[in-house]
């Protein structure tokens, strides 16, 4: 598999989620990182507890990781690959890309 069967930009997300079937946003950053910025509707499970809570994560939807930048949140993608999961993409650049080309106002750190 290419880098390209792992990620996906940002305006493809933006896109994606304004449709019919929005992917699920699984933001793995710590509590901490969240009370800074986060995505409406992003299902939090930070990247540590991924082993443990790997049956809430849907097999059956499209899935894409996001951390602060993208590093951690491709880790956990090709965990979920390793494990099974087919559709489930990392968000290059994470939530510092997705402030500065979708949300210009959203707090950065």
């Amino acid at each position: 598999m290419t880098r390209e069967d792992f990620e996906i930009d940002v305006d493809t997300l933006h896109q994606r989620r304004q449709g019919e079937d929005p992917p699920v946003v699984l933001d793995v950053r710590e509590a901490n990182e969240l009370a800074i910025c986060a995505l409406e509707d992003a299902w939090h499970i930070p990247m540590q507890e991924i082993p443990a809570r790997l049956a809430e994560i849907p097999a059956d939807r499209a899935v894409v990781a996001m951390c602060h930048t993208g590093m951690r949140s491709m880790q956990v993608t090709q965990f979920l690959h390793h494990h099974g999961y087919t559709n489930v993409r990392n968000l290059a650049g994470g939530i510092d890309a997705w402030a500065a080309r979708i949300e210009p106002g959203m707090a950065r750190y």
